[in-house]
């Protein structure tokens, strides 16, 4: 077994394990830089978290309560669509990889007419799903937090909202909101590094390009984009 996976591995080029060192390098990088949190320029991930501590303070005086229950089944509506296109993108990945002869024929087409082991176009494949699956746990899990937040908020005091119980009660709901809205964040950037690994169906350095592109288009949308902007407008 473990010769089949060096002859396999010996199937790519030094530019292939860079380029693939580069698609998971900027997915961590991204994800750690984007939530460690830090003062000087905070992403638009983190200037939410306290947006969602503030909402369950305000959540507490409010009575009824029906328009944070509509805020929350949006939220957990979004989550189940992107759960369902991941499923679906997930089974056209594994359908693909069980069509080899289909995928050879495509795969020549690319390359200019050069043959290569269907191998190499299966696992380039596969490290699609590896990320795409990691994308539908995510989701999934966000799902379930957004579930426990629901509950956890039907379980805040209406009587007293001055009280400790009361506070304690919004604090526990905020820091379910806030851990369903990280898991699903995480999903998100999987499925953008997952759209980037397609590009090694056309090369290495396509590969590459792509990785750097998604990160870049990432760094836009947490610390330069026109949202991040409205949410610090005093």
């Amino acid at each position: 077994m473990q010769n089949g996976i060096l002859q396999t591995l010996a199937l790519f080029s030094p530019l292939d394990f860079v380029g693939v060192a580069f698609l998971i390098g900027g997915w961590m990088v991204m994800g750690w830089y984007i939530e460690r949190g830090q003062d000087q320029k905070p992403s638009t991930h983190t200037l939410m978290t306290a947006y969602r501590e503030r909402w369950m303070e305000v959540m507490i005086t409010r009575s009824p309560r029906i328009f944070d229950a509509n805020i929350l089944s949006t939220l957990r509506q979004g989550t189940s669509f992107f759960i369902s296109a991941v499923m679906l993108a997930i089974g056209g990945c594994v359908a693909l990889i069980g069509q080899a002869d289909r995928l050879r024929g495509f795969a020549t087409d690319l390359t200019g007419g050069v043959e290569i082991p269907i191998i190499v176009w299966e696992v380039k494949i596969l490290l699609v799903i590896i990320l795409l699956s990691s994308a539908f746990l995510k989701f999934v899990w966000s799902h379930r937090l957004f579930g426990y937040t629901a509950i956890v908020m039907a379980a805040v005091p209406e009587t007293d909202p001055d009280s400790a119980a009361t506070k304690s009660m919004a604090q526990k709901a905020a820091k379910l909101n806030i851990y369903a809205a990280r898991s699903f964040n995480r999903g998100l950037r999987a499925t953008y590094f997952s759209l980037a690994a397609l590009a090694w169906l056309i090369g290495a350095y396509a590969l590459i390009c792509a990785a750097l592109l998604t990160c870049y288009v990432l760094y836009q949308r947490e610390f330069n984009s026109q949202s991040r902007a409205a949410l610090l407008d005093d």
